[in-house]
């Protein structure tokens, strides 16, 4: 039943029948077959069916609730039975707002060098894919702003509060002050992250705040990206101040305190609410709640 259920697990991921026996490294033929011998225990139709897949039933819908969640108990079982007899290992599967992946370092440093065992795979998605990615047990943990906008069903441990600087090249508007404004920034040649990450929601919010619509003249979803502009000295652009000291800014550089309003959103480790989590998650979550103690309240 429960290699069943992972089977079918991978059909609604895939939406495909010929990719999902593709990722399961099994034939379509049987896939097909195990997901008929599912239908027959269960005496109902889990999969609309025609000239290829086209969905599921709504009892499928209902099934994949509980697939999800026994499947997510049997590899628990299976990891703590492991871990009894050989100690913690395995891979932890982490997804992160990109702002926030230059912290990430801090937390499975620490913990690889407690649980040598382990590895890691690492992601950088919007936070909107954080959560699905969580949903669909795709990953273990994911790292994202806990308190702007709704987070479901998670287990969540804060880390730190971000705030924001200008980041700006020496000669540009602004590079010589201590401190600047929203409303001022605005009206300097913007690079940003693009519109489905939630850290440009956060920005645009406390530019209306400020009374300003912000228009770049730069969108990407790579920081790097943003960063090797700013370098060239015709952008700026708004960022954390964690991720400006990641990237050794120095002269020629600047980054300059944002305020009117001073504002911070609280960052931290998300993972689904369950008991028991599996060893891993158990650990990453009491690793997150160390960094968190030595990482002081705001950056």
């Amino acid at each position: 039943m429960i290699d069943k259920l992972e089977f079918f697990l991978a059909l609604a991921k895939a939406q495909h029948f010929g990719r999902a026996a593709e990722d399961l490294g099994i034939t379509q033929p049987t896939l097909s077959a195990a997901i008929k011998q599912l239908e027959d225990q269960l005496g109902v139709m889990l999969v609309i069916r025609g000239s290829r897949f086209q969905g599921l039933t709504p009892e499928g819908e209902q099934v994949l609730v509980w697939a999800r969640r026994i499947a997510g108990d049997a590899r628990t079982m299976k990891e703590e039975m492991r871990a009894a007899r050989h100690g913690l290992s395995g891979r932890i599967r982490i997804a992160a707002v990109p702002t926030t992946l230059a912290m990430v370092p801090r937390l499975t440093t620490p913990f690889r060098e407690k649980h040598p065992g382990v590895t890691f795979s690492i992601l950088s998605r919007t936070s909107i894919e954080v959560l699905t990615l969580l949903g669909n047990f795709d990953i273990d943990a994911g790292i994202t702003y806990l308190d702007n906008e709704p987070l479901g069903n998670v287990i969540s441990v804060p880390l730190y509060s971000e705030r924001y600087q200008l980041i700006t090249a020496a000669g540009t508007p602004h590079s010589d002050r201590q401190k600047v404004t929203w409303a001022e920034v605005a009206k300097l040649p913007l690079c940003l992250l693009t519109p489905d990450m939630q850290n440009r929601r956060i920005i645009d919010h406390h530019l209306a705040e400020a009374g300003a619509v912000v228009r770049p003249t730069l969108e990407s979803n790579s920081m790097i990206v943003l960063f090797s502009h700013i370098r060239t000295g015709k952008w700026s652009s708004i960022m954390p101040l964690n991720l400006a000291e990641t990237f050794g800014f120095a002269e020629p550089i600047r980054a300059i305190p944002i305020v009117e309003p001073d504002a911070s959103h609280l960052v931290g480790l998300v993972a689904t609410r369950r008991e028991p989590h599996t060893p891993l998650v158990s650990a990453l979550l009491s690793e997150a709640m160390t960094l968190a103690g030595n990482f002081g309240t705001t950056r």
